[in-house]
């Protein structure tokens, strides 16, 4: 089966679009459960961050015409946000996927939460049973890719975060920290690295508001800082020097209004502002405010462009890997073509047999156990004869690209697809494999189509 991409990220959407389609929480579910419902689309897997929306399936069809529909109708978009979306397929959609796992699509490059969301966005998609074994097996191999650029790169090394580009922002702004007072909304993993970078520049003062106040507290507590919950925002407000926020609201949790008024009792005093969410936390009007100086999350990338080049010549010796495993993962693709093929080849001669030997049972009616043993192991040799050499033939060349050509010859003459003794032993095959650890088998006609023929995140 195909596997197709279809999704907007950074490079292809701004903020504005991209927080319209955010998923999380139990939208996740409730999105997969609706692509698995889509006609045609057989896998789906859904990856969703402040950077990107993007939709993994496997569709016998081009799926992505109904994902489509689908998204601009669950999100009630217009004709517009096509302009947003990018689509790939074949290996240019494994490569992506490679890519995006080991942060070189990311706008920090690099950076490592990407790999975390998604595993979790795998895990999501297990629970859901949107998975089947094209798209697990291959989201296997890509973790383990990552794994490897990780460890034989440094393509991770001088760190660079969102985070800390939010504070190296903030740093700009102000000749020192030490007379000030952050606000960081949000208690997730990114207000923890802007807590830990602006304590490690000698913050004066640190306020962590948060939906759940125990764990603003754990934060606090751990920075030396005070924690609130969401409802005291608006009165905490006015002694914040620095805003940071970061949470999975829907909607915006600080308003216009509510800068005004803070601003107004800071006597014209600015406050500077920093919105990491997706959707946005922060009103995007108060960027009209006098005195306020918000920035979001795309407004980093300039400073997050400052630390690329430390990072480009790792990031080159990572993109050789992806190339050199999307070139193992094509061998895979292609072994699987011919084991199920030679599973069902076999079937189908070995099914001949037996029917004959029913055939004529009468007929051998006078034969002794014996005999019948050896007549039983006389054919059965016979048809292991004949398709020894089809078979080491085929397995020579699996890892060839002309091994569709094979494939197909052998699938046509014996008019194997037609065949339902060879699909159920292709499917016994890959259980067994499973079973043993090995990759499991699948159809040649839907793994063929799937390798073709021709912060992140915050």
């Amino acid at each position: 089966m195909p596997l197709q991409i279809l999704g907007l990220n950074h490079n292809t959407a701004p903020v504005e679009i991209r927080e319209q389609v955010v998923f999380a929480g139990d939208e996740i579910p409730r999105a997969l459960a609706n692509l698995a419902t889509l006609d045609g689309v057989d896998e789906a897997l859904l990856l969703s961050t402040c950077n990107r929306t993007e939709f993994y399936v496997i569709s016998e069809v081009d799926g992505r015409e109904r994902l489509k529909e689908w998204l601009k109708s669950d999100r009630k978009l217009d004709d517009s946000f096509n302009e947003s979306l990018f689509t790939l397929d074949d290996d240019a959609a494994i490569r992506h996927i490679f890519r995006v796992a080991c942060g070189l699509d990311s706008m920090v490059l690099g950076e490592p939460q990407i790999l975390g969301q998604l595993k979790d966005a795998f895990r999501h998609a297990q629970q859901a049973e949107t998975l089947g074994s094209n798209l697990s097996r291959l989201f296997q191999h890509t973790f383990a890719v990552a794994k490897k650029i990780r460890t034989d790169t440094e393509i991770g090394a001088s760190p660079v975060s969102v985070a800390s580009a939010a504070v190296n922002l903030a740093q700009q702004f102000f000749a020192g920290f030490k007379k000030h007072t952050a606000l960081l909304v949000g208690a997730g993993v990114t207000i923890e690295l802007v807590a830990k970078h602006l304590v490690s520049r000698d913050i004066g003062r640190l306020f962590v508001a948060n939906r759940s106040v125990d764990r603003a507290q754990q934060l606090a507590k751990q920075f030396g800082g005070f924690a609130l919950p969401l409802s005291e925002i608006e009165g905490t407000l006015p002694e914040a020097d620095i805003l940071i926020t970061s949470t999975s609201a829907p909607h915006a949790i600080i308003t216009t209004k509510q800068m005004q008024e803070a601003i107004k009792a800071r006597k014209r005093k600015p406050i500077f502002a920093v919105d990491i969410a997706v959707p946005r936390d922060l009103d995007p009007d108060i960027n009209r405010v006098r005195d306020a100086y918000l920035y979001d999350i795309d407004d980093l990338q300039h400073v997050v462009e400052e630390n690329r080049s430390e990072r480009e010549k790792e990031a080159q010796h990572a993109e050789r890997i992806v190339e050199q495993e999307l070139a193992s993962v094509n061998d895979w693709l292609r072994s699987l073509e011919v084991v199920p093929t030679i599973a069902s080849l076999r079937e189908t001669v070995e099914d001949i047999r037996r029917s004959e030997l029913q055939r004529l049972g009468n007929k051998m009616s006078d034969l002794t156990d014996e005999q019948r043993a050896r007549v039983e192991m006389l054919t059965a040799s016979i048809v292991n004869k004949i398709l020894h050499v089809p078979t080491v033939k085929m397995k020579e060349v699996a890892g060839r690209d002309q091994c569709y050509l094979y494939v197909d010859a052998v699938r046509t003459l014996f008019d194997l697809d037609d065949v339902e003794a060879g699909d159920e032993t292709a499917a016994g095959a890959g259980a067994a494999s499973a079973e043993s650890g090995e990759q499991p088998a699948a159809r040649s006609d839907n793994v063929r189509h799937l390798r073709g023929t021709g912060t992140e995140d915050a």
